[in-house]
């Protein structure tokens, strides 16, 4: 087994350290902020050199800025204990487990950062200021990930008699703002169709709000669907320092279909969209944002009077569950839905008891001859 050692004194430019972010021989106004803010920027160069994505980049350093003004104090001067009261102070806030831990995550992966002896920091900071940055994050004080699912337990699949209600009130806007003569009824139409596409075809936010005209494709072997019997996502949940994944879902349910075309043939062009290419447009001719997607969502969840705890990706896990249980083969879905293994698509899947005493049934069936 050989173990790298590097030598006390020697500088490697690796990117990222300190020799090659912190301005020499300059006398700094607040040395000790510059000293933090050159951690922060090593760190970010380190992170783009390894081709992580720059919203991840910048979510690290909001998070890490966060915790020290949380301790009112630096890297160097961090403890243990600091983790700990950050930790008490998030569950008192009603954070999820998973966010927990997925914060204790980040400060860890910055403390190794700090302390790799490659990127001169350490050394920095005891020349410097007499301390040196040392871990914080340790098996005793960080949240472990001992569950595959970490999700709220509110989070789940709407019942089909949800679903139907939250369509039915989605639908409800658009004749509600079309017979008050209202201004908007283009973009009810738009989110009341944007939603049921959500659904239809197992979409993340971002891969639904990502979707351009082009992405939509006719399968051949379905070509009752016409233009629509596919779509081609390209904005998928990208891997650690990966491009977004890309995968093609093709149409299952003819009536999503349905509302898709009459959404792009009769309603797309009254926003006078010109050569943009976004297939969910606004009335300024841009692509629809995310967050207006999220409110809009509680909006109409508030409106047709279901629980709270539901959100958008409830949606996703509505398409998984109600495929698993019309008798879609288990691959077919989770390649639908773009998992890497079947265990992840399992985790979404909440069928109904029905659905378990059919199958049950079958099996009994099966074995012991018992009718069905």
């Amino acid at each position: 087994m050989w173990i790298l050692v590097w030598p006390v004194g020697s500088r490697v430019d690796a990117v990222g350290a300190a020799h090659l972010v912190l301005a020499q021989g300059v006398a700094e106004l607040d040395p000790t902020r510059a000293m933090f803010d050159g951690m922060l920027a090593g760190w970010g160069a380190q992170q783009r050199s390894r081709m992580l994505n720059e919203v991840t980049v910048v979510g690290r350093d909001r998070l890490v800025r966060r915790f020290a003004e949380f301790t009112n104090e630096y890297p160097w001067s961090w403890r243990a204990q600091d983790v700990e009261a950050f930790t008490t102070s998030l569950r008192s806030g009603g954070r999820a487990h998973s966010t927990i831990r997925g914060y204790h995550h980040i400060l860890g992966l910055f403390g190794d950062f700090v302390c790799d002896a490659r990127y001169g920091w350490v050394a920095e900071c005891e020349e410097r200021f007499g301390q040196a940055p040392a871990l914080i994050c340790h098996e005793w004080n960080t949240a472990a990930h001992v569950s595959e699912f970490e999700g709220r337990p509110g989070r789940r699949a709407l019942t089909r008699e949800e679903l139907q209600r939250f369509f039915d009130f989605a639908d409800d806007q658009v004749d509600r703002v079309a017979g008050n003569g209202r201004k908007g009824t283009l973009a009810a139409f738009r989110d009341a169709t944007m939603f049921k596409v959500v659904y239809a075809w197992g979409l993340r936010r971002r891969e639904a709000v990502m979707l351009d005209i082009a992405d939509l494709h006719r399968n051949a072997k379905a070509p009752q669907f016409g233009s629509c019997g596919a779509l081609h996502v390209r904005y998928g949940k990208a891997s650690r320092g990966s491009p977004p994944k890309r995968r093609t879902v093709l149409s299952v349910h003819d009536w999503a279909v349905e509302a898709l075309r009459q959404y792009v043939g009769e309603v797309r062009d009254g926003f006078d969209p010109g050569r943009h290419p976004a297939l969910w447009m606004t009335e300024r001719r841009g692509r629809v944002s995310a967050r207006h997607v999220n409110a809009r969502f509680a909006s109409y969840r508030e409106g047709a009077g279901l629980p709270v705890e539901l959100d958008l990706h409830c949606l996703r896990h509505s398409y998984v569950t109600h495929l698993i249980e019309a008798g879609f083969p288990e691959r077919f879905v989770t390649d639908q839905v773009g998992h890497a293994y079947a265990a992840t698509t399992a985790i979404y899947t909440g069928v109904s008891d029905d659905y378990k005493n059919r199958v049950l049934a079958r099996a009994l069936g099966g074995a012991f001859g018992v009718a069905s």
